[in-house]
């Protein structure tokens, strides 16, 4: 599933944390690691400074090279490929996925203090919203698991098949990892707050939106087991998002998995909803699966 892996960095504390867990995943799958550093172009004079050990290096350059190299020693393994260059970070990065035939992106949401270059709503943000493969996130903070490790999967579903495609990477990883898979689904309180505004006349509503959220789980539940996955299932009231980063906590989740994109119309997933703020927020790694890929 997993042949060709692509770790972006910029030597920050997030991407060393990420490329850990990347570690963790490529020797899982005998992966080929790409490991890439991008001087953005906005900020590149091309003028070697005079205190650049190797020269012709400008100090941007240089510090992409000593981040590419410190990633490398992290990997215990010889199939690694390294590559600097100039550009916008983003943009680079994603024609790096389509150029090397990348099939996973993983990646820190924050870099360098001051500009941050792979701060959400920039770097880690687009790649995610227009990457055409699975991409995973970490996220440097104290509150982060302390360990690089795949015990505990949580995949959030609204019921839609978009939201499924999300289960076959969940799968193939509890497989390899011999993890447990959970599927959670959430009834969203805001609606529910607004359908008993109606009182009585609208409570089958309300009945509704919890047996869609079972039978949401029940789905996962059933593909779990023709899978042979060890699986559990949770239905919660809250708001979507919240409740998603909330339960990778009190449940002791090492990873949640989650499509781009649910249900039409309403979108509850959609990449700037719901997904986009559990990137953003998740202290646990999530791997973000667009809903066209082909696992």
């Amino acid at each position: 599933m997993f042949d060709e892996v692509l770790v972006p960095t910029d030597g920050s504390e997030s991407a060393e944390r990420a490329a850990r867990y990347g570690r963790v995943l490529t020797a899982a799958y005998g992966a080929t690691v790409h490991l890439l550093s991008v001087v953005d172009e906005r900020d590149f004079d091309g003028v070697a400074g005079d205190e650049e050990p190797d020269a012709g290096r400008t100090a941007a350059e240089q510090t992409a090279h000593e981040a590419v190299d410190a990633a490398a020693a992290l990997f215990d393994t010889d199939d690694v490929v390294t590559r600097v260059t100039v550009g916008v970070p983003s943009e680079a990065i994603l024609a790096y996925v389509s150029e090397a035939d990348v099939d996973l992106v993983v990646m820190g949401t924050h870099g360098r203090t001051g500009v941050e270059r792979f701060l959400i709503g920039s770097v880690a943000e687009r790649v995610v919203r227009h990457a055409t493969v699975p991409v995973l996130t970490v996220r440097h903070s104290d509150a982060a698991p302390p360990a690089e490790r795949v015990e505990r999967i949580l995949v959030p579903t609204d019921g839609s098949d978009a939201s499924f495609q999300a289960l076959p990477y969940a799968f193939d990883l509890a497989e390899r990892f011999d993890a447990v898979v959970e599927g959670l689904s959430i009834v969203d309180e805001r609606t529910k707050s607004s359908v008993y505004t109606v009182e009585t006349a609208l409570e089958e509503m309300v009945g509704g939106l919890e047996t869609m959220a079972q039978t949401a789980t029940d789905r996962v539940e059933a593909r779990a087991h023709a899978a042979d996955v060890e699986v559990t299932t949770t239905v919660v009231d809250g708001i979507p998002s919240r409740s998603i980063c909330a339960h990778a906590e009190e449940s002791g989740a090492d990873l949640v998995v989650i499509a781009s994109h649910g249900r039409t119309g309403l979108a509850h997933y959609l990449l700037g909803s719901v997904a986009e703020r559990v990137v953003r927020n998740s202290t646990v790694p999530v791997l973000t699966v667009p809903s066209d890929v082909d696992a």
